[in-house]
């Protein structure tokens, strides 16, 4: 790699510290090829600093690929990063159209794997981050800690283990790798894990046709109550209405009951595919494709031959089901970081100071408080959640929330507090925020309502910022 880390490796087995202009001298590891961590390498960059992404998979954005098929309720305008712009543009890139909606296969295609071929090989593939801890320093060693650089473990896809000495660590590696079970307390429902044939953790992409014919003509029990849940009701319903799709049904498992907020804010949502996504999944329920049960926390998950039944906590048994798909979240993956101090939250798992700005008890999207380094700091200093894995299991977050955050947490590296803390993000109090859009890009896009969070007068990043519009 660099040759600054040979020299430090060899003093480390020396057992000498590494001084801090040596320790400046290093890479900002990114966890992470993904929009918040390509983003992140992209301010470091722009900041003069060289970033070192390592990603778990075989492609830049390789989780946003895997729904390729599911289209972003934001437009374009609202998930390209400035600083990734800027690095794009010497060499010819286009800025897809502002007011289109990508899919996910989209915002990897014409934005993601683009920066990441600008990036090069300050990029490595199939590298999973496996731990990292302060060099010569585990979590309960307090000498020089604070002047040791971080040591960063990885494992290649091909077997092959590396370590790499880094001057910050900043995690973007998302929660799309854990999603939640079934079950209602947080635990796989008892014979979670036995059906897992029958079980799917991901919408489905019902343009394939092998998958197509797994949910056709069937019933499916779709656990959720989420936009993710919604795009499931939804194309299920579409896939009722098809050509070979008769006989398909839902059966639609919320652990709460149904109120005005159910369905998000519908006509009246500014971000007008997520309106449209509600809505879909409201006439789904009302057209018959869909069965509503709520006020029902899966306790187990039971073989009835060839098909499975749900068995709640308070003893109810829903009629068999062929398959089940399972909507509840995802949460953050910590057991490479264990070594480090961090500061989370007991609830969210999320950074102690943003916990109480993003709890889904309390707020949506629009109505978290501006946030930067200060939030996203930990007793462990140098290393930063940021991304989906900043808000731990809160389900509420946005793209351009995401590059504020490493914005800021990138002047922090550069030594530039003033910027780092100049940050300033307004929205509209929400609805339910997070989550994926419909199949097919909405018709209409105008709106002059109020709605759920970004409101194209009402957001602004950076102090004095002209105000853009906002997008999860």
């Amino acid at each position: 790699m660099l040759k600054v880390q040979e020299i430090d490796e060899r003093r480390i087995k020396r057992g000498r510290s590494v001084n801090v202009a040596t320790i400046d001298q290093l890479p900002v590891v990114v966890v992470g090829a993904g929009p918040a961590g390509l983003a992140a390498a992209a301010h470091l960059v722009d900041r003069g600093l060289e970033p070192l992404v390592l990603e778990a998979g075989t492609q830049a954005g390789a989780a946003v690929q895997e729904w390729a098929h599911v289209r972003l309720f934001s437009a374009w305008s609202e998930v390209v990063d400035p600083a990734a712009e800027k690095l794009l543009a010497p060499t010819g890139w286009v800025k897809p159209d502002a007011d289109a909606y990508p899919t996910g296969g989209d915002w990897v295609a014409a934005y993601l794997q683009p920066l990441a071929d600008v990036l090069g090989d300050r990029i490595r593939l199939d590298a999973r981050v496996t731990g990292v801890s302060r060099t010569g320093r585990d979590r309960v060693v307090d000498a020089d800690r604070e002047q040791q650089p971080f040591t960063v473990h990885i494992r290649y896809g091909d077997g092959r283990e590396e370590r790499v000495l880094a001057r910050a660590v900043i995690d973007a590696s998302g929660t799309w790798s854990t999603p939640s079970p079934a079950g209602g307390d947080g635990l796989p429902a008892l014979g979670e894990r036995a059906a897992t044939d029958r079980i799917s953790y991901r919408v489905p992409d019902l343009k394939d046709p092998a998958v197509r014919a797994r949910y056709a003509g069937r019933r499916t029990a779709v656990i959720g109550s989420g936009a993710s849940a919604f795009t499931a009701l939804a194309s299920l319903a579409a896939l009722a209405k098809s050509q070979g799709g008769a006989g398909t049904r839902a059966t639609w498992v919320l652990r709460r009951a149904i109120s005005g907020t159910t369905f998000g804010g519908g006509s009246a949502d500014q971000l007008p595919a997520r309106g449209a996504l509600g809505l879909a999944a409201k006439a789904a329920v009302d057209e018959g494709y869909a069965d509503a049960v709520t006020g029902f926390r899966t306790d187990a998950i039971e073989r009835d031959g060839e098909r499975l039944v749900l068995v709640a906590e308070d003893g109810r048994r829903l009629e068999p089901v062929d398959e089940v798909i399972v909507l509840t979240g995802f949460r953050p993956d910590l057991t490479f970081l264990d070594e480090l101090r961090l500061g989370l939250d007991d609830r969210l798992q999320a950074p102690v100071e943003l916990a109480p700005l993003i709890d889904p008890n309390q707020h949506s999207c629009g109505t978290v408080y501006p946030h930067g380094v200060k939030e996203l700091a930990h007793p462990e200093e140098g290393v930063y959640l940021v991304g989906m894995k900043s808000y731990g299991r809160a389900p509420s977050f946005l793209a351009l929330t995401g590059y504020e955050q490493v914005r800021s947490v990138a002047a922090a590296i550069a030594g530039d507090r003033e910027s780092a803390e100049r940050v300033e993000l307004v929205l509209p109090e929400t609805g339910v925020c997070g989550g994926a859009g419909l199949f097919d890009q909405p018709a209409d896009t105008s709106t002059d309502d109020g709605g759920c969070c970004a409101s194209p007068t009402a957001l602004q990043i950076g102090v004095g910022a002209p105000a853009v519009s906002g997008g999860c």
